[in-house]
């Protein structure tokens, strides 16, 4: 599943490519994903210029010149890639972006569980966007907040860390991560955890994120070719996927253990 960094690595790669340029159309092949997409989002989008290219946790933004803005969401399985008028779409090219000067943003999506929508109020007030917690990379997501709003929560920390509501854009692979960076065990309940280690694991969530996020952008070149997949996948990692290999730290085989219906890693020694 695309996590926050391939989000902000796809930003990044699309956004020089349709920053700018006029919408001429908008092809639809498959309606139906997570939420059907809007029947008149070609006339509402036709004439329209995309002056930005902006992401809030795992949606990205596309701000035209008047009051719409398209919400998309990469689902399960999506991806966006710059193409042109010459090549054919495959079969789960669903949606092309056509610009007057012939470029065509194209996204794909084989599970379908990716989203394209369309707004007109301030999105900021979205109700996808507005119970959205805070960017990780910003100041305002610090090891006080995380430990205020985890008092009294029986949930388990890494549970606590991957919901969207306290701060978004920590997935799967990067919370497993950022707990073994902390030292932190994932089973851990958040309001047992103190203020100084949830200033650790802050930290090691904006290292873990950067790191992949500076990995991805060296392969935005990816985004107007044929297969527009970001190398992201490539990056080594300290615990996830690695059940029973040995720890980068202690050589002690790597758990594994089932929370919140994910499969999470971690090492019995290194974290606790």
């Amino acid at each position: 599943m695309p996590e926050l960094p391939e989000v902000e690595t796809t930003c990044r790669g699309i956004s020089p490519h349709i920053t700018g340029k006029k919408i001429a159309k908008v092809t639809i092949r498959q309606k139906q994903l997570r939420w059907p997409i809007p029947d008149n989002l070609s006339e509402t989008l036709c004439g329209l210029v995309v002056k930005q290219v902006t992401r809030r946790g795992k949606y990205l933004l596309l701000k035209t010149n008047k009051a719409h803005t398209v919400i998309l969401h990469l689902g399960m399985s999506g991806n966006l890639r710059v193409v042109n008028s010459q090549l054919k779409p495959g079969k789960h090219d669903h949606v092309d972006f056509v610009f007057a000067d012939g470029t065509i943003l194209r996204f794909n999506d084989t599970r379908k569980f990716g989203a394209i929508l369309c707004t007109s109020e301030p999105i900021l007030q979205h109700k996808l966007i507005s119970s959205l917690g805070p960017e990780p990379l910003t100041d305002q997501f610090t090891g006080n907040y995380l430990h205020q709003l985890s008092r009294n929560k029986k949930t388990t920390v890494k549970a606590f860390i991957m919901d969207a509501h306290n701060v978004v854009g920590v997935g799967n692979i990067y919370a497993s991560e950022s707990l073994f960076m902390a030292g932190i065990l994932p089973t851990r309940h958040a309001g047992k955890i103190s203020l100084k280690r949830y200033k650790k694991l802050v930290d090691s969530i904006k290292v873990i994120l950067q790191q992949a996020i500076d990995q991805g952008g060296t392969t935005l070149k990816d985004f107007v070719n044929e297969q527009g997949k970001p190398g992201y996948f490539q990056q080594s990692l300290s615990v996830y996927d690695r059940f029973e290999q040995e720890c980068i730290k202690c050589s002690s085989p790597i758990k594994q253990v089932k929370i919140a219906q994910r499969a999470s890693y971690f090492c019995q020694f290194c974290q606790r």
